[in-house]
């Protein structure tokens, strides 16, 4: 868990909240609204390898003053891939149980911290599925937080909570934002000084459908325990070869150097050394499979001017091995690609 210095009220807070930021225009006007009539707020980021990195978020709040900071979300996520009780949306995305464990979580840090309850950037009506009445009913009835989850940017069209019933916070100076319209927003921004912020977008890849194919597929065979294969569904190209070999071939220098770096035992990986080309991660690789690793590699590789390329190949814990292999067309291996 990470802190970030915390600008605290010169007078004592009315109540403190554990507000649930993802670095976003909304959840960073939440922390705001909420700290002008005195609360003292506190952002609380969930991180996990499908969601954006936290740093940004991290650097919106110090840029503002508020305290951040972060919670790891791994293993939560994973367990609600693999079995999400209210299904998914268009992808791997189980939103509405993924948002309800959130708030689930935060709920707990908060009682087991001092904070006097929760909060989020929701705005009714903003996201045809999730910001809705019903699926956020839902999401509060399943967090178990009840009326101690506050809205502060839609909570006049919402039913009173707990903090506004007991005075923890003045509904009147709450909001009523609504719908997809994102003005009010942007004047909020000026008014709150905030500068820097992210176009809307989920920041979740389990909405993005290509690196959800990748994802499906390891979960169908390698599975989801393993991070360093969850880290690699950002990089390169992957290919399901005949025998069951995942290859994940780099794309640029930074995908390369990644997949040199996640040899573990029994993967192979597999790289051109006279000419220029991508670095392939082979997951524990069949001997059936080698030799298409091998004329993968070489098909990637910029082979002009040479009759043949020199692919070193190295296993966990072995000394590398070098064979001449003869360029093919990449054609072949296009119904193998992920």
């Amino acid at each position: 868990m990470q802190n970030t210095s915390d600008a605290t009220p010169a007078s004592a807070p009315k109540s403190r909240a554990l507000c649930l930021c993802s670095g976003g225009l909304d959840s960073l006007l939440g922390l705001c609204v909420l700290r002008e009539q005195g609360v003292a707020a506190t952002a609380v980021t969930f991180t996990s390898p499908f969601f954006a990195d936290p740093s940004s978020t991290a650097r919106s709040c110090a840029e503002l003053g508020f305290k951040h900071i972060t919670i790891d979300f791994t293993k939560d996520i994973l367990e609600l891939i693999r079995n999400p009780p209210s299904g998914f949306g268009s992808c791997l995305n189980p939103c509405i149980d993924c948002h309800a464990r959130m708030i689930e979580r935060a709920w707990a840090y908060a009682q087991e911290n001092g904070y006097d309850f929760v909060s989020t950037g929701e705005v009714l009506g903003q996201r045809p599925m999730s910001q809705q009445r019903g699926p956020m009913n839902r999401v509060r009835n399943l967090s178990g937080a009840g009326g101690w989850l506050l809205r502060p940017l839609c909570a006049k069209l919402l039913d009173p909570t707990e903090p506004e019933k007991r005075g923890l916070v003045d509904r009147e100076r709450l909001l009523a934002l609504q719908g997809r319209n994102r003005k009010p927003q942007m004047e909020l921004a000026r008014k709150y000084g905030i500068r820097h912020y992210p176009t809307p977008a989920g920041g979740c890849k389990l909405t993005e459908p290509n690196y959800c194919r990748r994802l499906k597929n390891l979960m169908q065979h390698e599975g989801l325990e393993d991070a360093r294969l969850l880290e690699a569904c950002n990089h390169g190209r992957h290919f399901r070869l005949e025998g069951g070999t995942l290859v994940v071939l780099g794309r640029d220098r930074a995908d390369n150097e990644f997949l040199r770096g996640a040899l573990r035992g029994g993967d192979a990986t597999l790289r051109p050394v006279n000419v220029p080309g991508p670095t392939a991660l082979a997951v524990k690789p069949t001997q059936e499979d080698l030799p298409a690793v091998r004329a993968l590699v070489a098909a990637y590789s910029d082979t002009k001017g040479v009759a043949s390329v020199t692919i070193r190949e190295l296993f966990a814990a072995s000394k590398p091995v070098e064979r001449e292999i003869e360029p093919g067309p990449r054609e072949p291996f296009a119904k193998f690609l992920l």
